[in-house]
């Protein structure tokens, strides 16, 4: 009971860095080395190409209906795509997008060059198809259809709010089909419908698919300054069930755990820091969720619709959504549930939520992130400020008896029984609590872990600077200036308090400020502001109530 105090001290902020480094470490990355699997031996969901196996489900109930002579791939043409916040190609083989750029997102602070969402190239292949299977498939394991278009070059025009983009596909003498890409200004999400026209005698019946199909090429959105202490975010597939809105898994457990469900509604897609894409299948739909990862090593997340009749001499329609583009949660939250979940903030989501509310409500007031996470310190320390006073004036009060604790130990020191006991008495006569001091700290921890998150999944912080030098709030202080800065303030904090009676717990304090600086190095500049306005608050509150304690006669209660 001696150092009863101490040792829940040090536990907690020992805790403190445990948990940090754990939701770190919580970021993952593609495993890039991953070993060939075999194709799943589902009939519905196994890839049949002999070009590339995996690509397209083997539901072709009659080949001798809707067999297509595609075109060879090697000559295939590409239309482009403008709007004001996408900027697409897509191939006329099958209609897939082959690149999506956002250029209201840049590359890199250095670069005026959009962001690359998709992209189909010798350093990474990611596009997002889509097509029709079923009895009457455009898509088969024989070929893909290949569609006309008017145009090459498609722009959405200042005077309209909306564009279409339609490809052409005579099916049959008697049935024309249009895959319209139907897209609007200021939305990343695109519809994407199979308009059938069938004047023949017989019913066409198909389903829609859309997959992503993805290698395991790094993600461009993370920046990988800091080396091995750089963030690793998650990048994986997420998806929705009747039962979780959320679920997600990394590309390396789909070989092991491939993904199968039927779900009424639902979306399906690829996740990797601070940007999505996402299928989003009719919600009054009963839809089948899986992924596959190819003999190619290509991660492939599908989603199929049920099968949709066109009667003879009737027209009809086939359509998905899909998304590419900002995890932002609001906009998400409109286009499917759950979806918005792909702004992972952890099991701590509940005080997460709140915090960037109120994280997005200051900045829209002060307009720059940097001072509205100063603002979200304030408010949070300001919610704290009675749990603080406590734990600052029972350290305060440690400190102003130190001299009579130390006495205590000099007294007993072969009778740490009696060293004990004598030192409860003190605190009891003295109406200390030797808890005070660290109870409030393990308290706010998750409100720690929880702004944590927010600071690193937040789109809207990528990119956004700050003041001086900070021109990234997502990205570490190119300078360490704010990371020295938070180390410089831990160590007053110390310097306030009392010191541990042990030696060795004195050392491993003393070693706190440099192991926790040396690990902010390569955090957040947002993140590192917190802290050292966090701590630059707290010093000066703790300064205030330990010289009042030491001019008073009696220990603040």
């Amino acid at each position: 009971m001696i150092d009863f105090q101490r040792y829940l001290l040090i536990a907690a902020v020992a805790a403190l860095s445990l948990m940090l480094l754990v939701e770190w470490q919580k970021f993952e990355t593609p495993n890039t080395s991953a070993p060939v699997v075999s194709n799943n031996s589902n009939a519905d969901a196994a890839p049949t190409t002999s070009s590339d196996s995996g690509e397209f489900p083997a539901i072709v109930r009659n080949d001798d209906i809707g067999t297509v002579d595609a075109a060879n791939t090697s000559n295939a043409k590409y239309i482009s795509v403008q709007t004001d916040v996408l900027d697409l190609k897509i191939d006329l083989q099958g209609g897939d997008i082959v690149y999506a750029g956002l250029p209201a997102y840049t590359s890199s602070l250095e670069s005026d060059d959009p962001f690359v969402i998709l992209e189909n190239n010798d350093v990474r292949h990611y596009i997002a198809q889509s097509g029709l299977i079923g009895a009457n498939a455009t898509d088969t394991s024989k070929g893909r259809p290949y569609f006309s278009a008017a145009s090459a070059e498609y722009n959405l025009d200042e005077s309209s709010d909306s564009l279409n983009v339609d490809l052409h596909y005579q099916y049959s003498d008697t049935i024309t089909i249009v895959k319209r890409f139907k897209l609007s200004r200021g939305e990343y999400l695109i519809n994407v419908e199979y308009l059938i026209d069938n004047q023949s005698d017989a019913p066409f019946q198909a389903s829609f698919f859309g997959q992503l199909k993805r290698g395991n090429s790094a993600d461009p959105s993370v920046n990988d300054k800091g080396g091995m202490f750089a963030m690793k975010p998650f990048i994986g597939v997420a998806y929705a069930t009747n039962e979780d809105l959320y679920k997600k898994t990394t590309f390396s457990k789909m070989q092991d755990k491939p993904i199968k469900a039927s779900v009424n509604g639902g979306w399906i897609g690829v996740v990797q820091h601070y940007f999505v894409s996402a299928w989003v299948p009719p919600v009054d739909s009963v839809n089948e969720l899986s992924t596959i990862v190819t003999k190619q090593d290509m991660n492939i997340a599908r989603v199929t619709s049920a099968a949709v009749t066109i009667a003879p001499k009737s027209q009809g329609k086939i359509s998905a959504d899909f998304y590419t583009g900002p995890k932002d949660q609001y906009s998400l939250q409109e286009i499917s549930p759950g979806l918005e979940l792909t702004v992972d903030y952890g099991w701590l989501w509940w005080i997460a939520q709140p915090l960037f509310w109120l994280l997005t409500k200051i900045h829209s007031v002060l307009g720059n992130w940097g001072f509205a996470i100063i603002g979200v310190t304030i408010l949070v320390k300001a919610a704290f400020f009675q749990l603080n006073q406590k734990a600052f004036t029972s350290m305060a009060n440690m400190r102003k008896f130190q001299p009579k604790l130390a006495e205590i130990k000099e007294r007993y020191a072969d009778d740490r029984q009696k060293q004990s006991q004598a030192m409860m008495e003190l605190y009891k006569k003295e109406k200390i609590n030797p808890l005070g001091g660290c109870l409030p700290m393990v308290v706010q921890m998750p409100v720690f872990i929880s702004l944590y998150w927010v600071l690193m999944e937040s789109i809207e912080l990528r990119h956004a600077p700050f003041m001086l030098w900070i021109h990234d709030l997502s990205a570490m202080d190119p300078y360490f200036v704010l990371p020295l800065i938070m180390g410089l303030s831990m160590f007053i904090q110390q310097r306030l308090n009392p010191p541990p009676p042990d030696p060795m717990q004195a050392k491993i304090m003393q070693w706190m400020p440099i192991v926790f600086t040396f690990f902010f190095l390569f955090f957040p500049a947002g993140l590192v502001l917190y802290w050292v306005v966090n701590n630059t608050l707290s010093i000066i509150q703790q300064y205030i109530i330990t010289k009042r304690i030491e001019k008073s006669g009696l220990p603040t209660r």
